[in-house]
This record gives structure tokens, sequence and C-alpha cells, in this order.
């Protein structure tokens, strides 16, 4: 990249560490406003990574609860949150693909790596009225799906656009 002009147009996927990446920032944008945030919303992010996404899905809604299993990821991104003054983000260290049972039910579900299946305990975190945004599928075919579910707790899925992330780890691990 021989300039800022480069730079502004790179839109790819970039290694954060510890075998993760941080989606390219078109992918970032798309999950985000796929969520439809309100300044109401409460969210949980699974996957905090880099916090970038975190720090996004912050500004725009009440409160983010973000889970990440690598320490040193967790620790960075909480620095770098505390760096940006934000304080609406509460972070737990550990396994995501559970969801956190303990600060349920969400309006909003962001799964920033692929599962194999949808999460069961995810699905049922999620707010009436709720969206979740989660890639699903294996290794090499995945599919970013938004799930909504309607104010009487039906699910309706759509298909986004096919992607490829880095697998969940847990129970539901590709």
């Amino acid at each position: 990249m021989d300039s800022n002009k480069d730079l502004a147009s790179f839109d790819h996927a970039l290694p954060i560490g510890f075998e993760q990446t941080i989606s390219q920032p078109s992918l970032v944008l798309e999950m985000t406003l796929a969520l439809d945030l309100r300044p109401t919303d409460k969210v949980l992010e699974v996957g905090t990574g880099s916090g970038f996404q975190t720090t996004l899905l912050a500004i725009f809604s009440g409160a983010v609860y973000t889970i990440e299993r690598i320490e040193e990821l967790h620790n960075r991104a909480k620095e770098r949150v505390a760096q940006l003054n934000i304080h609406n983000i509460h972070f737990k260290l550990g396994d995501g693909s559970e969801g956190w049972q303990e600060h349920a039910p969400f309006d909003r579900i962001m799964v920033t790596a692929a599962a194999s299946e949808v999460p069961t305990e995810l699905l049922d975190q999620l707010n009436n009225d709720g969206k979740m945004v989660i890639p699903v599928g294996n290794s090499f075919n995945q599919e970013l799906l938004l799930i909504e579910k309607d104010h009487s707790g039906k699910l309706h899925t759509t298909s986004l656009n096919k992607v490829l992330f880095v697998p969940l780890k847990g129970k539901y691990e590709i």
C-alpha cells in the first residue's frame, strides 16, 4: 500500500493474534446495521476480539455484554475501551457459546465466530422482538444469518451473505 487512499479502501479481514481475526470493515458494518440497534437495546456480543465491533455496538445501544474466551484479547479490548472512556460495556472472560444467562434476556445478539448450528441457549436469551446475527456452517461454507424473534416468540431467519469466520469454540464448534 503506497498511500492513505490505499489504506482507506482496504476492506479485508485482519489477524489480531491467537488465530483470530477482525472482519473486514464492510462486514462489520453489515452485521451492525442488520441488528437495527436502538439507544435502549441491551446487546450480547459473543467474541470480543479486538473490541472494535464491541465499541460500535456500545455507541449505538444502551449496554453491551461481551464475552471473549482468550484472556489476552479480553484484557487488550478492556484496555482499549477504557482509553476511549466508554462506560456501557461489560466484559466477561469465558465461553460465549452458551451466552450470559445472568444478564439475559438481550434485545440484540451479535456472534462474531461461526457455529455449526444456531445455539439454542442464545435463542433462549433473545428477547421477543429481538434480533441476532450469527455466521453458521462448517469450515468452508458459512452463511451470515439474521434471526428475528417476533412479539410472540416465533423465529424468522434470513440469509444475509456467504461468509467465512473463525470457528466458535465450545459446544457449537464447527
